[in-house]
């Protein structure tokens, strides 16, 4: 969420990053509800210390034994005026706050503008696209064909978008799972939680999925919780309404979740197999840090998830997001995407993303640099470390073989126990 001072000292500002990230807010709705409110307020200030003088002369009227009647009626109307002036403000906050909720992020100044996913900027290529002496097959035949991906399973026990992984398939997502947990932990120094899959309306809020994306996301009604569309919700909100000692940041912290969402995907190639499903598991990294360390700490992020790339030895290639395909909370954000033989195309994998203090002010979470110090907001991140089916895909059809089978990378043998599958 947005300081409102943002807005009422720069809207100019504000209108401009809105049309930069192509969502509609309006600036001076807001700003007109922020007036109203103040001159409540300041209204509701003005009675109660009239309220305060009369009551003092009643008091002196009282103690002279003089008749205090017309004061005291004037003193009752003024605390019912008070009162309802009290409670229009509540009204205009709660209205203001949902108004600013609408309101995105604004990009960091060194995002390149542009109006879509075609905008968006290639920083640099990691690695060599695999060549084989065959022609490579996509990801659903190989894994069809061996009893990886059992998408008939999925498709009985849950309907069109669920899978299966069975045998070899299951041991490899396990296998992945946890090489990321442990570099993430070991070499990057992560601490690893696990979380409830189920969450609150005030959790989605917190990072940004509610209000915009309520449309996207699993509820169960009868408790209004909501399964989780990644790790960033519960693993974010661990600490939201608390304020945290500056010593103990930045805060690293690693999550292996499903990921649930009911966004659906379109038929044809691009988007058949797994690459685009309803459950899906990922390895997401959460930073809390201080305000001035942030965006240093977007380029740590980053290197850490293309580590598992690199580790895995799969090519790919980072992406920066132009301002119309940039998420709605997120300030500056770097895609990694793997490159899939078989598909013939790149597959995002991960998004390292800065937030800066939005997602602190809706959680109200903050930290004190010193113990008497002011409290300030933190700043966040998330990257995902990876997002496996993707992943997944990128290592059977990157190393597949002519006969069939997959040779297994190099950092999944002590795992997997062969080096072919």
């Amino acid at each position: 969420m947005l300081d409102i001072r943002v807005i009422r000292d720069n809207p100019d500002l504000v209108k401009k990053g809105t049309a930069l990230k192509r969502v509609e807010a309006d600036v001076d709705a807001i700003l007109a509800l922020d007036t109203q409110r103040r001159s409540t307020l300041t209204r509701a200030d003005e009675l109660k210390s009239e309220r305060n003088t009369l009551s003092a002369e009643v008091g002196k009227l009282l103690k002279a034994r003089e008749n205090a009647d017309d004061l005291k009626e004037r003193v009752r109307q003024i605390g019912e005026e008070i009162k309802g002036l009290d409670e229009k403000a509540d009204a205009i906050d709660a209205e203001l706050r949902q108004s600013l909720l609408c309101v995105p992020n604004l990009p960091h100044e060194s995002v390149p503008e542009g109006a879509g996913e075609e905008d968006n900027r290639v920083v640099r290529h990691w690695g060599e696209k695999p060549t084989f002496d065959f022609t490579p097959r996509p990801h659903w035949e190989i894994g069809e064909e061996r009893g990886f991906i059992r998408f008939d399973q999925g498709a009985r026990v849950s309907g069109s978008g669920f899978i299966v992984y069975a045998g070899a398939g299951a041991k490899l997502q396990r296998g992945l799972i946890n090489f990321m947990l442990d570099m993430h932990v070991d070499r990057h120094g992560y601490r690893e939680v696990q979380t409830p899959f189920l969450v609150t309306r005030d959790a989605m809020t917190g990072t940004g999925q509610l209000p915009k994306f309520e449309d996207q996301a699993y509820r169960v009604s009868e408790d209004d919780l909501f399964l989780i569309p990644t790790a960033e919700v519960p693993v974010t909100n661990l600490n939201r309404e608390e304020i945290l000692n500056g010593a103990d940041l930045p805060l690293n912290l690693v999550c292996h979740t499903p990921c649930f969402r009911r966004e659906a995907g379109a038929a044809g190639r691009e988007n058949r197999g797994i690459t685009r499903i309803h459950q899906f598991d990922k390895v997401e990294m959460v930073k809390v840090v201080r305000p001035e360390e942030s965006y240093e700490q977007l380029d740590i992020l980053l290197q850490q998830a293309e580590d598992v790339l690199q580790a895995l030895g799969l090519h790919y290639r980072v992406v920066e997001i132009c301002s119309g395909d940039l998420g709605f909370s997120n300030s500056r954000q770097f895609d990694l995407e793997v490159w899939a033989p078989g598909m013939d195309r790149y597959l995002e994998v991960s998004s390292c993303s800065n937030f800066t203090d939005y997602q602190a002010r809706r959680m109200n979470m903050r930290f004190r640099r010193e113990a008497k110090a002011k409290p300030e907001f933190v700043h966040t991140l998330n990257g995902s470390g990876l997002a496996l089916p993707r992943t997944m895909i990128a290592v059977l059809e990157g190393y597949q073989q002519a006969d069939g089978s997959i040779r297994v990378p190099e950092a999944l043998r002590g795992f997997m126990g062969s080096d072919a599958i």
